[in-house]
């Protein structure tokens, strides 16, 4: 585990010079092509997971409605939030000391960390089921405001088992490095989930649910199990006290990653509360249906980020020009590959909320464009985030997170008072202007992090057609503003085409690829 920068090394990191001008071109392009062919493995899963997730939830939404799909997000933000106080963690430290490890070529340090890593994961997940089953009453109760749905909160407790254990076994195969074996599990996960989740919601409507849950959860476990054992290491002989000081060492640093991720979930459970409250579990369903659509397509650029980006800036984080270097170069792929999808979004947005969920979902359209905004704001302030975490900047990290949850409750209190479902959509999009602001703010102190000068600018191009876009959509008459959606979504579709065809090397482009590409740009004159 990394220690706390002394005074001194952020002084120095301040005083590092842009990555950009010690770099070479040629390490740059190496780099982006990783980045580009991670995020291509990992988002082409992510495209398949996102067709099944559609037969999946478009099933869901049909079979239960708004209500009953609101009653699914609730039970989800239970589990969501149970694994994320008894995982302390796991996943995230795990990551960072398998990446580590492996990065110092130690077999035996991979092998300590691997095994006490599998461990602990089995022993936090039965202590979070436990822990979800004696609770089950009062946790109905105060989500549900109702006893009658205890016996399905303490029957997800199993599901809480399932993935805590498939975290642990996920984070040795991500700290690895081994992407496509990740995008596989991915893969046979949903696809087995959805299997056996539509007949179980088809024959036992709500009470299908929870065993829905459950399925997928085994799902992963069976995946992730068997891939996990892919990875070849040979168990060490470890006394009791040398297993408990490596499992301090991720439950160290896990704690800090728990207690942030504990915020995030936290205040998204909040949120939700608070809509039932105020409006009722059809109007959650259409907000779990707005936020789940705005996250979709962005979930293939920061899924690829994290499986990739996060064990590669772990191994760089004592050096801040590297890091900085990184995180401009992954931003920059990210802003390319989001923007487009999110001016797709937000102008097609009735019709994507038709195809995914359902006619009577058509009232989360007005959310799904607010939280559209939202999601470019975090698409640009994660990777910074990276930075905090891969320096293991517990105080700041955790500060962060405190800020940005705070600031959520604090505006979907006030939003969703004043403007009902649509203020819900106006918080997350708030919260995360003002986390892009704070964490660029504080990784200019502890590393010298400065945006390069193409970022400013593909990200104020972005920006500024994203804003465009959303304004067209209320000022404009309505053909016009998709008329107009369009072609912006169809220019920047064409313009990150070009840019990402252009940080890597012409000769790794097939050259059929590139004969093609030249022909439809010199029609469309770009």
């Amino acid at each position: 585990m990394s220690s706390y920068p002394t005074k001194e090394a952020a002084a120095a990191a301040i005083a590092t010079p842009p990555a950009s001008t010690t770099v070479s071109s040629r390490n740059a392009g190496r780099t982006y092509r990783q980045i580009l062919k991670s995020t291509a493995v990992v988002g082409g899963s992510s495209v398949i997971n996102i067709a099944i997730g559609i037969v999946r939830t478009k099933a869901i939404a049909l079979l239960l409605g708004p209500a009953g799909f609101g009653l699914s997000g609730l039970f989800l933000s239970v589990a969501n939030l149970t694994q994320n106080i008894a995982g302390m963690g796991l996943n995230s430290s795990g990551v960072r000391q398998i990446a580590l490890a492996a990065g110092s070529e130690d077999t035996e340090r991979i092998a300590r960390t691997a095994t006490v890593l599998r461990w602990t994961a089995l022993f936090l997940g039965l202590l979070g089921a436990l822990l979800l089953f004696g609770f089950s009453h009062w946790i109905s109760v105060i989500t549900f405001r109702s006893e009658k749905y205890a016996s399905g909160v303490a029957l997800l407790s199993v599901a809480v088992f399932f993935n805590l254990v498939s975290a642990g076994q996920g984070a040795l195969i991500q700290g690895m490095r081994r992407i496509a074996d990740l995008a596989k599990v991915a893969v046979l996960g949903a696809l087995l989930g959805t299997v056996i989740t539509i007949p179980l919601v088809y024959w036992l409507r709500d009470r299908g649910i929870v065993p829905s849950l459950v399925a997928i959860a085994a799902t992963a476990l069976i995946t992730s199990t068997y891939y996990s054992r892919k990875v070849r290491i040979t168990v060490p002989v470890m006394t009791w006290p040398d297993v408990w000081q490596e499992a301090k060492s991720l439950l160290n640093l896990g704690f800090a990653f728990m207690a942030g991720d504990l915020l995030i979930l936290g205040s998204s459970y909040l949120v939700r509360i608070l809509l039932v409250q105020k409006l009722g579990l059809a109007a959650t369903g259409l907000y779990q249906c707005a936020w789940t659509l705005g996250g979709l397509y962005i979930g293939l650029v920061l899924q690829a980020m994290g499986a990739d980006f996060y064990p590669r800036l772990t191994a760089s984080s004592h050096d801040n020009a590297g890091c900085n270097r990184l995180v401009n170069e992954q931003a920059h792929v990210n802003v390319l590959l989001a923007g487009p999808g999110v001016m797709a979004t937000l102008t097609l947005a009735p019709l994507v909320i038709a195809l995914f969920y359902a006619a009577n979902f058509g009232a989360a359209v007005g959310t799904l464009r607010w939280i559209c905004l939202g999601v470019m704001m975090r698409v640009i302030s994660w990777p910074t985030g990276f930075i905090m975490v891969a320096k293991a900047e517990r105080g700041l990290f955790l500060g962060s997170d405190l800020a940005w949850a705070v600031v959520q409750l604090g505006l979907a209190w006030l939003c969703v008072g004043y403007f009902g479902l649509v203020g819900a959509g106006i918080a997350f999009c708030g919260s995360y202007v003002f986390q892009g602001v704070l964490n660029y703010l504080i990784v200019r102190r502890i590393s010298g992090f400065r945006w390069s000068h193409e970022n400013q600018k593909i990200g104020t191009l972005y920006l500024g057609m994203i804003a465009a876009t959303f304004c067209g959509l209320y000022l404009l008459p309505k053909p016009v503003a998709i008329a107009a959606g369009l072609l912006m979504t169809a220019a920047s579709a064409a313009y990150s085409t070009k840019a990402l065809v252009r940080l890597v090397s012409p000769d790794r482009i097939p050259q059929s690829f590139r004969e093609v590409f030249a022909r439809l740009v010199s029609r469309a004159g770009i």
